[in-house]
């Protein structure tokens, strides 16, 4: 199955600041996902600037009638890499393809439920694909080629940082380099809803235990590495999360009593969580008030740290 890009469905721009939209990429495809893929791309108004939806279409309803697998996976990862879109409330909402060439990457994006149109879920599913082509596929450069009619994409694309490459009546190319992606997340421009902060020791201690690993633990831990104001262990504000901090936590409805740890120290039944985990990735550097969408063991959930219990530099431990 192949899909090539004039753009991707009209979206309109907004920003919403007390509930800033949220996007999570998962690779498990089922049939009722196929299934949905297969209305959203008969429907003109989702497809108006995607070539070959047609054949797409043909293509997944094939897929389908020929395998009576639940998990079809396999079948749309055929000479790139396809991901379900999911907004917050688990709900897809679109899908992303990667197409790696070389050390290039050119990316395929729409959103198909058009009840989410205007939403801003577009530029949050641009910087989700980002994270996944930098930082697991490891492309030097993204591409991303759209109609010149589809003004919306266009300024999404802008606004996450693309740059214009070249252009014929038909197409226009854009372009983000790898070097220019960790700037962006480096000067908190990836559109992250709060900075974070890691000390130098434990940045530099995590960035040697990941340099072998692989797997979406890592990519999300690397993202906020990259992202992450790095300060001195004797500056740390006592109320950020550091590596072996203990916090309350709220996760959605429950409280608990969580350790931030690195891997060999991990015991969930003690409340020892590994950096590697979900919600060791996802509280590293926040601090007391910060609440945050995290998606959580195949679902999303909201994190909120009600409060930093014990913190290493601020009882003078600098080397824990």
């Amino acid at each position: 199955m192949t899909l090539s890009m004039k753009g991707f469905n009209p979206l309109q721009i907004s920003v919403v600041k007390m509930n800033k939209p949220f996007i999570s990429l998962c690779p498990e495809i089922t049939r009722a996902h196929a299934l949905t893929l297969m209305n959203w791309l008969e429907d003109e108004r989702v497809t108006c600037y995607l070539s070959d939806s047609r054949d797409v279409s043909r293509s997944i309803e094939q897929a389908v009638d020929r395998t009576q697998l639940p998990i079809l996976t396999h079948l749309f990862n055929g000479g790139g890499r396809f991901f379900m879109a999911y907004d917050r409330y688990d709900a897809p909402v679109g899908f992303v393809r990667l197409v790696k060439t070389g050390s290039n990457c050119e990316i395929v994006l729409v959103i198909g439920d058009r009840d989410k149109w205007g939403q801003n879920l577009g530029a949050r599913t641009i910087r989700e694909g980002m994270k996944l082509a930098f930082l697991n596929m490891r492309a030097k450069k993204l591409i991303a080629k759209i109609h010149p009619d589809n003004s919306r994409s266009l300024k999404a694309f802008l606004r996450s940082g693309f740059m214009l490459e070249g252009e014929t009546p038909t197409l226009k190319s854009f372009s983000m380099t790898a070097a220019r992606y960790f700037q962006f997340l480096r000067e908190g421009a990836g559109g992250d809803s709060a900075r974070i902060y890691i000390t130098e020791i434990d940045k530099a201690r995590l960035e040697e235990l990941i340099a072998f690993e692989q797997g979406p633990a890592v990519v999300e831990l690397e993202h906020e590495l990259e992202r992450a104001i790095v300060v001195k262990p004797q500056q740390v504000a006592c109320n950020v999360i550091t590596m072996n901090s203990r916090a309350l936590l709220q996760l959605d409805d429950e409280e608990f009593e969580v350790a931030l740890v690195y891997p060999e120290d991990a015991n969930n039944d003690a409340g020892k969580h590994s950096v590697y985990s979900d919600i060791g990735a996802a509280i590293l550097g926040y601090q007391e008030g910060d609440a945050i969408d995290w998606r959580i063991s195949d679902r999303t959930r909201r994190i909120e740290i009600k409060k930093v219990l014990y913190q290493p530099e601020a009882a003078g431990h600098f080397h824990l």
